[in-house]
């Protein structure tokens, strides 16, 4: 049953004011809009909370984490139903990140119970040491307070309500207030049922999870300045992340604001590669592409190929796959609108067309340019992402004007090398720019989806992340809303339980 309200410190709040949903099929709900007055309120009941959840034992932190998990697949097929309705997405999608965020959740419960993740380091005292004694030291990880995550449009689960960043903060102690996504509103009250429900069964402090619906955007601007918050997870636009990323640097206090923003994700097939493989990798590249309409912020959206017949057999399979697909559903028409406005764009710029479709309402065609690596260079708007199932080709003269290429690619959530034997000589020249692009660099393969594990990193220089040294995907995930404390010369009894336990 939806309520439409927000759920704060541990109530079913209404509010003053309602927005509709905006689903791609059933019926529209109504939702709270939320309010500065709500943020209050949550933060407030998050720094509370703190007192209590910041010194819980990784025992309880962890079985709360459990706890979630399983109220979510409690409800597991009234989120699918909902998930559907809202996003458009199939019902064999949202049932997998459904999975996902599980998965998350009691990796991160089997993470903390490990404690590796605390760092914990010792130096003994050493009285008699000349010509100054050194005292006893420790140190270890610890919480860093009330985090503020934002729910991802392309991800009603995994990067959402109970996604992620949510999952990272309170395996690492922090509460979390959830400013919730206005493309899926029922899909995350359902998982903030399920999170409501474990912190009774837990006996967990009301405070340490809240969810504000969207609908106003002075909630987003009063969650990222409430001096309660201490950090803050996003994954969304570069214009929007940008806009906020600002407001935390101008703080009395700035806070780190932990920005996923997406990326091109290019892909460099190399000319062994293109040679013995070119009709696969066109068919592969076109499947990556499409996939959920191309909707995953690990999209590969440029190729980068040597200008010869090799290429035209590979742009060959890649058009006739991609001329086969059917339309797909957006997830929201603001989605559908920009994706039009994209590709209108290239239509205008030196790139050529492809395959040229024309999309309509809230359904979305898959597009492909291609342009030469020179006019790629001399026009940084054809550098620039555009969301949904579009692909460039860009066509490099000689594999040296490939690294150049690679030189001037922003700052890349992946970049991915097709390669066989005989490219290895000329991928020695062009791993070194690639890592200093990306945050994940794959070979033979396509990057769209993440694995959730321990090596896992999902960020990478700006604009791809605001925070290079960190990821929003994996156990490493964690260490954002952590930081360092020493304790010198502390008395045993006194130090933290995960120091002395």
């Amino acid at each position: 049953m939806l309520t439409g309200q927000h759920f704060i410190a541990g109530k079913w709040v209404s509010g003053d004011k309602t927005f509709s949903s905006e689903p791609s099929t059933g019926p529209s709900h109504e939702f709270a809009v939320g309010r500065v007055s709500d943020v209050e309120a949550a933060a407030q009941a998050a720094e509370a909370a703190f007192d209590v959840y910041g010194y819980s034992s990784r025992e309880d932190r962890a079985a709360f984490l459990n706890a979630i998990a399983d109220e979510i697949d409690a409800r597991g097929d009234a989120i699918t139903e909902i998930g559907v309705q809202e996003s458009g997405l199939p019902a064999a999608r949202l049932q997998g990140e459904r999975g996902r965020t599980v998965g998350q959740l009691r990796l991160f419960a089997t993470h903390i119970l490990s404690g590796e993740y605390l760092d914990r380091r010792f130096d003994e005292a050493l009285p008699e040491r000349a010509p100054l004694p050194r005292p006893e030291m420790h140190m270890v990880q610890r919480p860093i307070g009330p985090v503020a995550v934002f729910g991802a449009s392309n991800f009603p689960l995994a990067f959402s309500t109970a996604g992620g960043d949510t999952a990272a903060a309170l395996a690492a102690g922090c509460p979390v207030v959830v400013k919730g996504h206005s493309a899926h509103p029922g899909t995350g009250e359902i998982v903030a049922q399920a999170i409501a429900a474990a912190i009774k069964t837990c006996n967990m402090p009301d405070g340490v999870f809240s969810l504000i619906q969207g609908g106003n955007r002075q909630v987003g601007q009063a969650i990222v300045q409430h001096p309660f918050i201490k950090a803050v997870g996003f994954t969304g636009s570069l214009a929007g992340g940008r806009a906020l990323f600002d407001l935390c640097a101008a703080r009395p206090e700035p806070i780190p604001f932990f920005g996923e923003l997406g990326s091109v994700n290019p892909m460099f097939v190399m000319p062994e590669a293109l040679k013995n493989r070119g009709e696969e990798l066109g068919k592969g590249w076109a499947a990556s592409l499409t996939m959920g309409a191309g909707q995953f912020c690990t999209n590969p959206g440029i190729a980068i190929v040597l200008d010869n017949e090799d290429a035209k057999t590979m742009m060959a399979a890649a058009s006739s796959a991609l001329e086969n697909t059917p339309a797909q559903t957006m997830l929201t028409d603001g989605i559908a609108d920009a994706y039009r406005s994209g590709i209108a764009a290239f239509a205008e710029s030196p790139a050529t067309s492809l395959v040229h479709t024309k999309s309509e309402g809230r359904t979305a065609l898959a597009n492909l340019f291609t342009v030469s690596g020179q006019a790629w260079l001399d026009n940084p708007s054809l550098h620039q992402e555009v969301f949904g199932p579009m692909g460039l080709v860009v066509l490099a003269q000689s594999t040296e004007q490939m690294v150049e290429l690679a030189r001037h690619l922003e700052g890349q959530l992946t970049c991915t090398i097709q390669l066989d034997d005989g490219d290895h000589e000329a991928c020695q020249k062009l791993l070194p720019v690639l890592e200093r692009k990306a945050g994940r660099l794959l070979a033979n393969g396509f990057p769209t989806g993440v694995e959730v594990n321990d090596t896992m990193v999902h960020g990478g220089p700006y604009p791809a992340s605001t925070n290079f040294g960190a990821t929003s995907v994996g156990t490493l995930s964690i260490r954002r809303f952590l930081r360092p404390v020493c304790y010198q010369n502390i008395p045993t009894a006194l130090l933290p339980k995960d120091l002395v336990g």
